[in-house]
């Protein structure tokens, strides 16, 4: 164990997988095909939604997404310091201005508090959109950020990258998986390698609006449609619609994310399993992000607080853990800082939780022997 290299996420590859990308390989189409809607109806069923578009990574489904929400340079979105920084990028691809609110300091996703007070401490109609993120898996409570959305004339888009079957459940008892759009306009999700579902890179947008729906297909690929051929035009016949982008996924990575689908709620539950032994080792030793009543973790991650952060970081490096740091907050990044955009807001949460904040390894085939040199090694350094 000691000369093993335990990373902090990795994607797990089987003999059905191998078989279903060369099955695809060795057939007529490698793109454009028929795996791409196979992928896009299973997965959308697999989350509830009623329309779902595969694209080839998660940062070009959610620049198409906030395009498909009428997201317009000079206007304004809000979402989370402590996520990835393409949940942010998305909006400054369109020319729109990118407004941070802190994050609850127990769960570390966005505040609906923080950000109704960001929101009501400016003219009505200042904002355009909110873009929540389901961070290291745990559910954002969609429907307490509808209810401020709505109040404002807000359109939400969900950031569900790191949540494919996690759900919470509201306030009539019913079970809202993350990106089932019941309470969001859209959903993003991610198939990069160390996520629940890889395909190598991809992506996925769902909706329940057909009319979104159809300006996703349309921006995914050139902004072209053959719909309006007539019975006297060629089979050949386009138009282009808008300026789209080449934002496809292969056919052979959607049978690779086809069959990875298949195996993703078992993969969940082994996830919380791994969860709940973390908890159970460091539960009144050090700080993890906490779970509210009555709805599922996804954890693509599980993240720690300790105060010498780097410290651990490095032991465990040392000793061939990779653990991972989940993230320098957005507005921190050089770009970000440059631009100047809500430097007004306090972000003190985010902050002093990126101090502090370290992943330890998180996924499905993470052995029973692994995860106890983790936690042997996590204590002997805390010294707890």
């Amino acid at each position: 164990m000691e000369n093993k290299i335990i990373p902090y996420g990795r994607q797990d590859i089987t003999d059905e997988d191998i078989r279903a990308v060369i099955e695809t390989l060795q057939s007529d189409f490698l793109t454009q095909g028929p795996k791409i809607k196979e992928f896009e109806d299973k997965f959308a069923k697999s989350v509830d939604a009623k329309y779902a578009v595969a694209v080839n990574n998660a940062t070009s489904g959610l620049h198409i997404a906030v395009m498909a929400l009428g997201l317009k340079e000079g206007q304004r979105i809000i979402t989370t310091p402590i996520t990835f920084a393409a949940s942010a990028n998305c909006a400054r691809f369109v020319g729109a201005e990118v407004w941070f609110a802190d994050i609850d300091r127990e769960t570390y996703l966005l505040s609906v508090e923080k950000t109704r007070a960001l929101i009501e401490s400016k003219p009505r109609g200042f904002f355009t959109g909110i873009i929540p993120v389901d961070f290291a898996g745990l559910p954002v409570n969609l429907e307490e950020f509808r209810k401020l959305a709505d109040e404002h004339g807000l359109w939400i888009l969900e950031d569900a990258c790191h949540a494919p079957g996690g759900y919470f459940n509201d306030s009539n008892k019913q079970k809202q998986f993350c990106g089932n759009v019941e309470y969001a306009d859209a959903a993003v999700f991610s198939f990069h390698p160390v996520k629940h579902i890889a395909c190598g890179e991809g992506g996925m947008v769902t909706t329940n609006s057909e009319e979104i729906y159809k300006k996703l297909l349309l921006l995914r690929s050139h902004g072209i449609t053959k719909e309006n051929m007539s019975e006297n035009q060629g089979g050949w016949f386009y138009e282009m619609q808008t300026l789209g982008f080449n934002y496809r996924i292969t056919d052979f990575q959607a049978a690779l994310g086809i069959s990875q689908l298949s195996r993703n709620e078992a993969g969940v539950l082994k996830r919380n399993e791994i969860a709940q032994k973390y908890k159970d080792a460091f539960k009144g030793k050090l700080k993890f992000q906490a779970l509210p009543e009555n709805c599922l973790n996804a954890h693509h991650l599980f993240v720690i607080e300790v105060k010498d952060r780097k410290g651990l970081y490095d032991f465990l490096h040392t000793n061939k853990i990779y653990a991972q740091i989940h993230y320098i907050p957005v507005h921190q990044l050089p770009y970000y800082k440059k631009i100047g955009y809500n430097s007004e807001t306090d972000l003190s949460n985010s902050e002093n939780y990126y101090s502090r904040c370290i992943s330890l390894p998180m996924y499905p085939t993470l052995t029973i022997e692994e995860q106890e040199f983790v936690i042997k090694k996590t204590l002997e350094f805390l010294n707890v």
